[in-house]
């Protein structure tokens, strides 16, 4: 089960509540609407969320960063570094987006007892990849759900997924609406469950 940020539902609550795996972002802010498990807290380890969180004595105190064994950084230093220099040119105003704060979620998770896991950059490219065949409009990156239901496919390539408060939209440069429209082929094809936050959409429509 994959908890965004967005509104979860009744539906959404129910199956979080009864998942064998639970993965969260940032600051899982859907977390009092989907009570249960917290396996994974994903977080984006570069720029201001990475600062935020990691000086916030509340994030990390907070149930479901307690409650997960493991913290996924979802973007690979490496790729980041890679992309500051193009960055620099396109977008200025994202001085500090590539700013990589890996180690110090390491450090946290040494200090924490927890595993952390840094998502390797491949399946960065391989979103990339796939997002090209819909087309999208030009974007920076993926979101970080994105991001982790690539790494969840490939890491668990026999596991069905679910997946709720999953609104597809927010910051401007993430490409929302062909990450819309690539989960929509996931969900045709059998492999994740779509939860709305509303019962006038069902769950097999897509995402």
């Amino acid at each position: 089960m994959i908890v965004g940020n967005g509104e979860i539902g009744e539906e959404g609550a129910a199956s979080v509540a009864a998942a064998d795996f639970v993965i969260r972002f940032n600051e899982c802010r859907s977390y009092e609407a989907s009570l249960g498990r917290s396996d994974v807290v994903a977080v984006c380890n570069t720029g201001r969320p990475a600062k935020a969180m990691l000086s916030s004595q509340t994030w990390r105190e907070h149930p479901a960063v307690r409650e997960a064994s493991t913290i996924w950084s979802v973007r690979d230093p490496n790729k980041f570094a890679a992309l500051r220099t193009e960055l620099a040119v396109l977008h200025p105003e994202l001085d500090d987006f590539c700013d990589d704060y890996t180690n110090e979620f390491n450090v946290f998770c040494e200090d924490a007892g927890k595993t952390h896991v840094v998502v390797d950059k491949l399946i960065h490219e391989r979103v990339d990849q796939a997002l090209a065949a819909v087309d999208p409009a030009p974007y920076v990156v993926p979101s970080s759900g994105m991001i982790v239901i690539a790494e969840v496919m490939n890491r668990f390539p026999h596991a069905h997924i679910s997946l709720a408060g999953f609104g597809h939209q927010g910051w401007e440069w993430h490409p929302f609406a062909a990450e819309r429209q690539l989960v929509d082929t996931y969900v045709a094809a059998g492999r994740v469950t779509r939860f709305y936050a509303t019962a006038s959409h069902s769950s097999s429509q897509g995402a």
